[in-house]
């Protein structure tokens, strides 16, 4: 089946022409995060979550929705399992929610908490589906964040115990773990501009928080390490940073300004998590950046030796590239403490729903440099798909969602990560965003990502042309 966007004629021959089938192994799923779609949100000792207080705080998330029953999959997990399995995918990527095995984020575990994973892993394995489990997807338990969350190092340190403990129920059949998810945008989306929780600003905590996110995986990789573990991911929100002329020719010149624009959002976005656990420091122009916002006084000396654990495969989540060029006079972004003089531009190509730019050259250009910087760890698709407004029709088979836009935007993306591989680049494996239509986070329900289309009033799921699409995907092991 192929659909087009109008966009699709502006794509380079390689993402529009011929099969793009992937290497025999290849490992095809779909990820999912534990408060945008279990719900549940009092139930069977559950403590509350940094999101349960910003998503009822008025005002921070759009026309005050919570994840207060999100998908229902914590009732409905067996349907969800069969999905996953019907559509064919090997892997299901899911997140464990800390407030559930620990509700104030320290202590004894809630052996009801665990037990729900328990049945989710053992569902999944009877379905032929590998989990690939997240400790960390944003749900701090509030009682932490109440004694400074990741501005605090003791965070790091609780983390670590809750990560050995789920391990201890679990590792006897789950062999790839994730420490954490993002920790740029925790970091700084949501202690440094306030638009994702815990909703706190400014530029100290979000690099302190920063550090402290790496002080935990190092930490949490350390304790699954110990107790057998296989493979350990760190997940990371990686973006090509570029110049608005890179966006239709990646090898497009840049001015000396420009490059060093570029490089400065570089080290800010990706190399200031994966440098220091990948190589054991920090791009001076991190080291820089904190000490003029900061200090560097939340940097112990043994830091680096710890956080220097490196992943056995990184989880490569990508939406879009970050274009950027000199900006004289220019502020610094609130997002990116210490980017005064660089302008954050418009891409000048065809949106999401989210406003983010279609950009799928940008997939295949960070795979090819993560493979090349870090040729030590293997890397995975961890997250990539799109929001677009979807429009259930009802014909003699039932309700249908004929998302055209997703179909295309997931295609092009693939055949991206098909280009990396066919270049030598080492990528494992590709997991759709997302599984489920789900709470998006500050956006509430209103931006919908899913293969399989959400009633959120009824609970009803529908699979998608993109569904039906991407199990044809599957089956073929590639884009035919």
């Amino acid at each position: 089946m192929t659909m087009t966007v109008t966009s699709r004629g502006t794509l380079p021959s390689y993402l529009t022409e011929g099969p793009a089938v992937f290497p025999e192994g290849f490992v095809w799923g779909a990820a999912t995060a534990s408060y945008q779609i279990e719900g549940a949100a009092q139930e069977d000792g559950r403590g509350v979550s940094v999101w349960d207080t910003f998503s009822h705080t008025p005002g921070k998330v759009a026309s005050g929705h919570t994840g207060d029953v999100a998908c229902d999959h914590y009732h409905r997990y067996p349907e969800d399992v069969a999905l996953i399995a019907d559509l064919g995918l090997e892997a299901y990527r899911f997140s464990v929610a800390w407030p559930r095995i620990q509700a104030d984020g320290a202590g004894p575990v809630n052996p009801l908490g665990l037990d729900f994973y328990d049945r989710l892993v053992d569902a999944l394995l009877a379905r032929g589906v590998t989990p690939y489990t997240t400790l960390y997807h944003w749900d701090l338990p509030q009682a932490l964040e109440d004694q400074g969350g990741w501005t605090a190092r003791d965070t790091a340190y609780r983390f670590a115990e809750y990560a050995a403990a789920v391990h201890a129920r679990l590792g006897d059949r789950v062999t790839h773990w994730t420490t954490l998810n993002e920790p740029w945008v925790t970091a700084f989306l949501g202690y440094g501009t306030g638009v994702h929780a815990p909703g706190r600003t400014g530029a100290a905590p979000a690099l302190r928080a920063a550090h402290h996110f790496l002080l935990g995986h190092g930490l949490a990789a350390q304790a699954l390490r110990s107790a057998g573990a296989r493979e350990v991911m760190l997940v990371v929100n990686s973006s090509p940073v570029i110049t608005p002329e890179q966006v239709a020719d990646p090898a497009a010149a840049m001015s000396e300004a420009d490059a060093e624009a570029v490089h400065r959002v570089d080290c800010l976005l990706n190399r200031q998590f994966l440098d220091p656990v990948q190589r054991g420091a920090y791009p001076e122009e991190v080291l820089r950046i904190a000490e003029r916002h900061a200090g560097l006084g939340h940097i112990h000396d043994t830091d680096l030796r710890d956080i220097h654990q490196p992943a056995d495969v990184i989880g490569v989540n990508y939406y879009n590239p970050c274009v950027v060029r000199s900006g004289p006079g220019r502020p610094a972004n609130l997002a990116f403490p210490g980017t005064e003089d660089i302008e954050f531009a418009d891409a000048g190509v065809p949106t999401t729903q989210m406003g983010w730019p279609i950009v799928p050259t940008g997939l295949s250009r960070m795979l090819a440099r993560l493979s090349a910087d870090y040729p030590e760890a293997g890397l995975m698709v961890t997250e990539n798909g799109a929001a677009f407004p979807d429009t259930v029709t009802e014909d003699e088979t039932g309700p249908r969602v004929h998302d055209t836009d997703r179909v295309a935007y997931l295609d092009t993306h693939l055949r991206a990560v098909h280009a990396a591989v066919s270049a030598g680049a080492d990528v494992r494996g590709y997991l759709v965003w997302s599984l489920l239509d789900n709470f998006e986070w500050a956006e509430g329900y209103h931006r919908r990502f899913g293969i399989v289309h959400v009633d959120f009033a009824t609970q009803r799921r529908t699979l998608k042309d993109s569904g039906l699409w991407y199990r044809d995907v599957v089956r073929e092991n590639g884009v035919v």
